[in-house]
C-alpha cells in the first residue's frame, strides 16, 4: 500500500511466457566440408531452391523410395538429381547444386578435381531414365479412375457399346452414392429430432412438476391466508360482543384512525381484564351468539365464492408506498428470484418426501413446504431494503498526513467498539455509541496505538475484549492489550509483508497469518515461535478460520484459488476452490459451511465448505481489478468495495447488487486530487444488523444501515 490513494495492490501471479526459440545457425558448411548450401541469386530470384524430389500421386517421393539407386541421387542434395549435369571428372549433379557450389569452390564436391563452369556437360541420357522412373511409379500409386481418365486423355481407342457400358456403370454408382448419402443425412437429421424431443420432454417434465409446486404454494399460501383473515373476523365480532356488554366502553372512540378495516383497539386494557368485568353468564350468552354467527358469516362469505367468484378475504387493503416499492424491487429481480425459488424449492423437493407422502411435521409453522419457508424469508429480507443511509462519519487520518487509507476496520467482541488500521501506522479504537450519537466534525479515538510499519490487517479476539492482533508491512505479527496500550507478543518469521490475520473463534489462543513470502502461519499466543507452517505456492491474500473450528482454515491466494485446509494434516489441502480469474483478495466464512470470496476479476462467490464442496452463486456489479477493497458478510447480506468510490451490498441469494452507496467528491477534504483513484478500502457488518462501516482510500469512514 503506497502513501499516495493508489492503495495496497493485490499479488498476482505472471504468467510464464513461452521459451524462447534458439538462435538460427548458419546453413553453409566448413570449408572441408565440400558444398555450400546457399541460394544462387538466380534461385533466390524464383523463390528459393527448387525441390529436387519428383512427386508422385499419394505423397510419396521417388526420392524417398527404396527402389531408387542410389546413383540416381545429387551427392550434394542427396535427391533424385534434377536437370542432370555431368562433370568432367564424370561424375552427375543437379544443374543448380553444381552451379551453387562452383560459385564459392573450384573443385568436384565428390573427387576434389580442379573444376569451372565450363567443364560442366548437359547428361541427356541420365535425365530420360530419371523421367521413365517417375512415369512408372506415377502410373504404379494411381488410382483407377486416373488410369481411366489417363487413357481417355489419350485418345484410347473404345467403341460406343464400350463407352455405353461404362456410363451405366457410373451412372448407377452414382445413384447408389446418391442414396447412401440421402440415408447419412436422413439418420443424422433423425438423430438430432430424437435428442430435441427427449430434451424438450425433459424441460417438458421439469415445468410441469415445477408447475406443481407453484399450484401447491399458491395453495398454501391462499390458505393461510384465509386463516389470518377468519382470525381477524373472529376476534371483530368478540371486540363488538364486549362492546355491545358496557355501555360506558361503547361511548369511547375505539376505532383507530389509521385503519378503517381492522375493527377496534382496546387502547390500555386487555382483552381478558375487559372480559373479568363482565357478568360471566352474559359474556358466555354473547361468545355462543358471536360464535354462531362468526359461522354463518364464513359460511355466506365461501357460498359468495362459489357463486360470484369474489374474493373470499373482501376488498384488498389500500397498498403504502412501502408495498409497491418492495413489489418493484421484486419486478426489478424477478428473473433471480424466480431462479432461486425453483431451486430451493426443487432441493427441498429431492431432500424430502413425495408429495403425496409427505405429512404435516414436514410442513412449516404457517403450513409452507420447507423451501417456500426458506425462499420467503429471502424475499422478505431482500425486498426489505433498496438502499444504504449514511448515519454517522469520521475521519481516520491526521490533519497534516496525507497518506491516510484504512486497510482494515474491525468490531470488537460486542460490536460496542470497533478498531482501524492502515498506512497511518496506527491503531485507533472507537467508541461505536459516541461516533452514532454524538455527530461532531471530529471523533477522538478512545485508545490509540503506534506501530513501526504500515498496518494490513486487524484481528479481535472473541474471547477476550481488549486482546486484538494486527499485521503489517514488515511482515510482523503483532498481539496488542488494548487497556495497556502495549504489545503482548511479536512475531517475526515472515520474511516478506504480512496481508492478513485472524484469531480463531473457538480458541482464543489461536491466531493465523499469511504473507508474501508463501507461507501460513499459525501461532499460539502462549508460545514465541509458530506452531504450524504451510508453505505455498504463491503469495497469501488472505487467512480465515472457519468460526465453527480451529482446526479448518481458508487461504485466499494470488494463483486465484482458495486453499481448504485441516491444520492437523497440512500436507495437502482438503480442498481447493476453483473458478476466480484473478488473485482472491479475500476470504469471509457467513456461516460454519458458507464461504464467501473476493477476487480482482470484479467478482465475489459463494462456496459450500460442508457438504460436496461446489461453487454457490457468483455476484458481479462492483469493479476490482487491483486494490483490496474489503470484503464483510453476515448471515443475510455481503458487503464489498469498489474502485469506482462505492460500497455494494449483495443478498447471498441474489447475484445483482441489492443496495449500493457512492462516497461523493463532497465527502472529501481534498476536491483538488484526482477522485478516480480513490476507492473503498475496508468493510465490516455489525454482527448480524443492518448496519455497516466503511473506509476509503481516502480515511473517511462512515457508517451505513440499509434503508427501504
Amino acid at each position: 500500500m503506497a502513501d499516495s490513494s493508489l492503495g495496497a495492490l493485490v499479488p498476482s501471479v505472471a504468467k510464464t511466457d513461452g521459451v524462447p526459440p534458439p538462435a538460427s545457425t548458419s546453413e553453409t558448411t566448413d570449408a572441408g566440408g565440400g558444398a555450400l548450401l546457399g541460394l544462387s541469386d538466380e534461385a533466390a530470384a524464383d523463390g528459393g531452391a527448387p525441390s529436387n524430389e519428383v512427386s508422385v500421386p499419394g505423397g510419396a517421393t521417388a526420392g524417398s523410395s527404396g527402389e531408387i539407386d542410389r546413383d540416381l541421387l545429387c551427392p550434394i542434395c542427396m535427391g533424385v538429381i534434377k536437370d542432370a549435369f555431368l562433370t568432367s571428372c564424370g561424375h552427375s549433379f543437379c544443374y543448380m547444386c553444381i552451379i551453387t557450389h562452383l560459385n564459392n569452390k573450384s573443385d568436384c564436391p565428390c573427387c576434389t578435381h580442379y573444376l569451372t563452369k565450363s567443364n560442366l556437360f548437359p547428361n541427356f541420357l541420365l535425365d530420360k531414365a530419371i523421367k521413365r522412373l517417375s512415369a512408372r511409379q506415377l502410373a504404379r500409386n494411381a488410382s483407377p479412375m486416373e488410369h481411366l481418365r489417363s487413357s481417355l486423355q489419350q485418345g484410347c481407342e473404345m467403341s460406343v457399346k464400350e463407352l455405353d457400358s461404362i456410363i451405366t456403370l457410373l451412372s448407377e454408382k452414382k445413384r447408389k452414392m446418391e442414396q447412401q448419402e440421402s440415408e447419412t443425412n436422413m439418420q443424422i437429421l433423425l438423430v438430432f429430432l430424437h435428442c430435441l424431443r427427449k430434451q424438450k420432454m425433459n424441460e417438458l417434465n421439469e415445468i410441469q412438476t415445477d408447475l406443481q409446486y407453484i399450484k401447491e404454494d399458491i395453495s398454501s399460501v391462499e390458505r393461510h391466508r384465509m386463516e389470518l383473515y377468519r382470525a381477524k373476523e373472529r376476534y371483530s365480532m368478540k371486540l363488538r360482543m364486549l362492546m355491545d356488554d358496557s355501555p360506558s366502553l361503547s361511548a369511547r372512540p375505539w376505532t383507530h384512525s389509521s385503519d378503517k378495516h381492522s375493527g377496534i383497539f382496546l387502547p390500555n386494557n386487555s382483552l381478558a381484564s375487559l372480559a373479568g368485568s363482565c357478568s360471566g353468564g352474559v359474556v358466555q350468552n354473547r361468545k355462543a351468539d358471536a360464535k354462531g354467527q362468526v359461522v354463518s358469516a364464513h359460511q355466506g362469505l365461501q357460498r359468495r365464492d362459489v357463486f360470484t367468484g369474489s374474493d373470499p378475504a373482501g376488498p384488498a387493503p389500500v397498498q403504502s408506498g412501502a408495498a409497491m416499492a418492495r413489489k418493484r424491487r421484486v419486478q426489478q429481480q424477478f428473473h433471480e428470484l424466480k431462479e432461486y425459488y425453483l431451486q430451493r424449492r426443487r432441493f427441498a423437493t429431492s431432500q424430502g418426501h413425495r408429495p403425496e407422502e409427505r405429512d404435516a411435521s414436514s410442513l412449516g409453522k404457517e403450513g409452507y413446504h420447507p423451501g417456500l419457508e426458506d425462499f420467503q424469508s429471502v424475499l422478505t429480507t431482500f425486498t426489505r431494503y433498496s438502499r444504504l443511509r449514511v448515519i454517522a462519519e469520521l475521519r481516520h487520518g491526521d490533519l497534516f498526513q496525507s497518506a491516510n487509507i484504512v486497510s482494515s476496520i474491525e468490531f470488537d467482541r460486542d460490536d460496542e467498539l470497533f478498531a482501524t488500521a492502515g498506512v497511518s501506522k496506527r491503531i485507533k479504537v472507537f467508541e461505536f455509541s459516541t461516533v452514532v450519537n454524538e455527530p461532531t466534525e471530529v471523533h477522538c479515538p478512545v485508545v490509540e496505538m503506534a506501530t513501526r510499519s504500515k498496518l494490513s490487517c486487524l484481528s479481535w479476539n472473541k474471547y477476550s475484549k481488549n486482546i486484538i492482533a494486527s499485521s503489517d508491512y514488515e511482515g510482523i505479527v503483532t498481539v496488542w492489550d488494548v487497556n495497556t496500550r502495549q504489545s503482548v507478543m511479536e512475531y517475526e518469521e515472515h520474511e516478506k509483508r504480512a496481508w492478513s490475520v485472524d484469531f480463531s473463534r473457538t480458541e482464543p489462543s489461536m491466531l493465523v497469518s499469511g504473507s508474501d513470502d508463501c507461507k501460513v502461519k499459525v501461532w499460539c499466543t502462549n508460545q514465541e515461535s509458530s506452531v504450524i507452517n504451510i508453505d505455498m505456492k504463491a503469495n497469501i491474500c488472505s487467512v480465515k478460520y472457519n468460526p465453527g473450528s480451529s482446526m479448518y482454515v481458508a487461504i485466499g491466494s494470488a494463483d486465484h484459488h482458495i486453499h481448504y485446509y485441516d491444520l492437523r494434516n497440512t500436507s495437502t489441502p482438503v480442498h481447493i476452490f476453483g473458478g476466480h480469474n484473478k488473485a482472491v483478495s479475500y476470504v469471509k466464512f457467513l456461516s460454519t459451511s458458507e464461504l464467501a470470496s473476493a477476487s480482482t476479476d470484479s467478482t465475489l462467490r459463494l462456496w459450500d465448505v460442508k457438504d460436496d464442496f461446489s461453487p454457490i452463486r457468483m455476484f458481479k456489479g462492483h469493479k476490482n481489478e487491483k486494490n483490496f477493497v474489503g470484503l464483510s458478510g453476515n448471515s443475510e447480506y455481503l458487503a464489498c468495495g469498489s474502485e469506482t468510490n462505492e460500497v455494494f451490498v449483495y443478498h447471498k441469494a441474489i447475484t445483482k447488487p441489492a443496495a449500493s452507496h457512492k462516497f461523493t467528491t463532497s465527502d472529501l477534504d481534498d476536491t483538488d486530487d484526482d477522485t478516480s483513484s480513490y476507492f473503498i478500502s475496508a468493510v465490516c457488518w455489525k454482527s448480524d444488523s443492518p448496519t455497516m462501516l466503511t473506509a476509503n482510500s481516502q480515511g473517511t469512514i462512515k457508517v451505513l444501515v440499509l434503508a427501504a
